[in-house]
């Protein structure tokens, strides 16, 4: 299967938006341009471009002086200094004020890989999705992430995406459905559903091929809208199949297995089990080999999705 990097369709909506005619976008960077596949924008449409240096807090409080100017600013550097350290201007400057700021948080989840703990964000969709007013997106693939960062520029307020960087599995294509606060289903069963996102849409696939061969039926949703998060599927997958199992490459606390957990806890109380990392930072490795000593495999999933099920009997 063909493996690309998520980052690679955030550029190239970035590329798509900055083509258009009369457009007001303006990609804003924190010295990570290539990283962020942002560098294509500085090469192709350098008047749409600005480097802010190291400086994370101030390009958010730059983003949003543009916004209130009418532009449609992005602001791009890694996930875990975009939510983390520039969270108070994100808060208060930009969520307070309902600007229409974007921002796109690149190299999350534990896949980042060698650079460590430091590196890693586990913690920045817990602490966007909390936010009033953001809309918190978290893609499986290169063309979805292509697809949520063109919707972003279309809705108002503030908007955050979250992808890796790492190649990973691309499972949909230009034709498939999306649309924010929506979530897609890749998958139809009856026994139970497993509720991922991210690099954790194609593991829960792997899943539900394995669990098939035992005679188990998994739907698969692809839930990237985190906030909003698309209640009405969460609860009849609940009402129709009796038991959840959500997968995401987050922390355990505070991410899609919370909203799906609050969700549920409200509207239809089902049986539940999460594949997260569980209260820990990472550590340097192989982006496989971190995958894999996390749980955040195929593998895991399908021993939760049979823990699921036993406790639905």
């Amino acid at each position: 299967m063909k493996r690309v990097p998520m980052r690679d369709g955030y550029g190239k909506a970035l590329l798509e938006l900055c083509a258009q005619p009369d457009n007001k976008i303006m990609v804003l960077d924190a010295d990570v341009a290539k990283s962020t596949r942002t560098v294509w924008i500085r090469d192709q449409y350098p008047e749409h471009f600005m480097d802010m240096g190291i400086s994370e807090q101030d390009m958010v409080g730059t983003a949003a002086g543009l916004a209130l100017g009418g532009m449609i600013p992005f602001c791009s550097t890694y996930a875990v200094f975009l939510a983390g350290r520039a969270w108070d201007q994100i808060r208060t400057t930009v969520c307070y004020n309902n600007l229409g700021v974007k921002l796109g948080g690149a190299h999350a989840g534990i896949s980042v890989g060698p650079d460590g703990a430091t590196h890693q964000a586990l913690e920045d969709v817990a602490l966007t999705r909390v936010l009033p007013h953001m809309t918190v997106i978290v893609p499986c693939d290169a063309e979805e992430t292509r697809k949520a960062t063109l919707a972003m520029a279309k809705r108002p307020g503030p908007c955050y995406v979250r992808f890796g960087r790492e190649a990973v599995p691309v499972v949909t294509d230009e034709n498939t459905e999306f649309e924010i606060g929506k979530a897609r289903e890749v998958r139809d069963g009856s026994d139970v559903t497993v509720i991922a996102n991210g690099a954790m849409v194609y593991e829960a696939v792997m899943a539900a091929e394995k669990l098939a061969g035992e005679n188990i039926s998994v739907r698969v949703l692809d839930m990237h809208t985190v906030k909003p998060l698309d209640t009405e599927a969460v609860v009849r997958a609940a009402r129709e199949t009796g038991a959840i199992v959500t997968a995401e490459e987050h922390q355990l606390a505070g991410g899609l297995g919370s909203a799906v957990a609050e969700c549920l806890a409200t509207l239809f109380p089902t049986p539940m089990e999460m594949v997260a990392v569980n209260d820990t930072f990472g550590q340097s490795g192989a982006p496989q080999e971190l995958m894999d000593h996390y749980g955040l495999n195929a593998e895991n999933i399908a021993a939760k999705i049979r823990q699921a099920m036993e406790r639905k009997r």
